[in-house]
């Protein structure tokens, strides 16, 4: 071999070992950081579910957040993720997690993908989850990373998540990541008897978090915190 091609091997030894040991010093500060997140965030104020703290360390929240963004994924409070939407506070994500109660043999609806960070979790803990989108680019990327990341038991619909899933109904969990001014009745009516629903409900300016049981048919009401999220909008952009 020649010492020019001697020279082009030895760049490219040092270049690959240079890349590989960024690349693992990178996941090894993300780790960090979504170790340091569980235990501040989460646990620190209240998240006592060991399957939701686990799962929490497992998803890789950088994944889900634009990349512009990729440093401050595992700060304490929501990020944008375009399209007027936004990806969740981790602690909200956690608290409406282990608000479900939630059971490996689960059916989960989600209504609002968004990022499809909420549904990976929600991956971690359940059987299946049904999850709807009514921004389609959100849902294809959404769709895009859960894929490439493994999640065989999340399917992503793009559609008004108002409507629901009726074909897949009932679920024993129900999880809303947008607000309506009223608990829409198709949700409602998807619950399944002794199921649990958490949804945020009311105007833009005064959301509360509302734990939903439904027990012989009627629900009942729990306030579990006051919150802020996006409103849950038709395909034409009017406010449910």
């Amino acid at each position: 071999m020649s010492s020019i091609a001697n020279n082009r091997l030895a760049t490219w030894m040092l270049v690959s070992l240079f890349t590989a040991q960024t690349s693992t010093a990178s996941a090894q500060d993300f780790n960090a950081l979504r170790n340091k997140m569980v235990t501040e965030q989460l646990r620190n104020r209240g998240i006592k579910s060991v399957a939701v703290l686990d799962a929490m360390t497992k998803v890789e929240r950088h994944k889900f957040v634009p990349e512009a963004l990729i440093k401050e994924a595992y700060n304490d409070y929501p990020l944008p993720i375009g399209e007027g939407q936004t990806i969740s506070q981790p602690y909200i994500v956690a608290f409406m997690t282990e608000a479900l109660n939630l059971m490996p043999t689960d059916k989960v609806l989600e209504i609002g993908t968004g990022s499809g960070y909420q549904a990976a979790i929600l991956g971690e803990l359940v059987q299946e989850v049904f999850t709807i989108e009514i921004v389609e680019v959100l849902g294809l990327q959404a769709t895009k990373v859960l894929t490439e990341l493994g999640y065989e038991n999340i399917h992503v619909r793009i559609g008004d998540g108002y409507e629901g899933w009726p074909e897949a109904a009932p679920f024993e969990t129900i999880i809303v990541t947008c607000s309506p001014r009223k608990i829409p009745q198709p949700l409602q009516d998807q619950l399944a008897e002794g199921g649990r629903m958490i949804i945020p409900v009311g105007e833009s300016h005064t959301q509360e978090l509302v734990l939903i049981t439904k027990e012989k048919g009627k629900l009942k009401r729990q306030s579990k915190l006051p919150v802020r999220f996006v409103p849950m909008k038709d395909s034409g952009g009017r406010r449910y």
